[in-house]
């Protein structure tokens, strides 16, 4: 069930029902889950934020692959005290002002956070101040790049992401890697690319 936007950025946390969660899925299929490369000359940047508890310690992570699956750049970096909200949005960010450092211009944006995905597509304002500086901030970043297409993924598909999220916990500087990624997500580029299929229980 989709979450209402506004409530969501009142810094709320949502807490479903999981009887009622699981009663309303009994009866539905598994949705088959995969990342998919981009086109030809294309990258892709998946991104994710992470947060530890209710206004606990944030990080942020992503990763940039080519047409070919191929490993470009990954990112991981500590936050401080921040909201999953603010995380998300960081991720991103972080990952567009690399995408533009290095020339990259037709660009695969997919994260997640499906409302948070559906705000920029639609360039709705939101409500939390320091929200919308973010959301500001990547509207502006956007319109430099030749061709931007963003996307949702569910987080079964997005398992690199948000691996590099989960190391951005344990680093005390901000870290790139280029070319070769860290051993903790070596595998899971390699299914990737592979199309490896993963079932999502609804």
């Amino acid at each position: 069930m989709m979450l209402a936007f506004s409530n969501m950025f009142r810094c709320h946390r949502l807490i479903q029902n999981p009887v009622r969660l699981l009663l309303r899925s009994w009866h539905k299929e598994p949705i088959p889950v995969s990342w998919e490369k981009p086109e030809i000359g294309w990258t892709k940047l998946n991104f994710d934020g992470s947060c530890k508890g209710r206004g606990g310690k944030g990080s942020i992570g992503g990763i940039i692959r080519n047409h070919k699956a191929e490993f470009l750049l990954g990112y991981a970096e500590s936050i401080g005290r921040t909201t999953s909200t603010i995380a998300e949005l960081s991720a991103l960010r972080r990952g567009l002002e690399l995408v533009l450092e290095n020339g990259w211009t037709d660009l695969w944006l997919e994260g997640d956070a499906r409302t948070l995905i559906d705000v920029i597509v639609r360039r709705r304002q939101v409500k939390c101040a320091e929200l919308q500086r973010y959301v500001s901030h990547i509207n502006f970043i956007i319109p430099e790049l030749n061709n931007c297409v963003l996307t949702h993924i569910y987080r079964e598909g997005n398992k690199a992401a948000d691996k590099f999220a989960q190391i951005g916990h344990q680093l005390e500087k901000p870290r790139i890697w280029w070319h070769i990624p860290p051993n903790e997500v070596l595998r899971i580029v390699e299914e990737d690319a592979e199309g490896k299929m993963i079932l999502r229980r609804r």
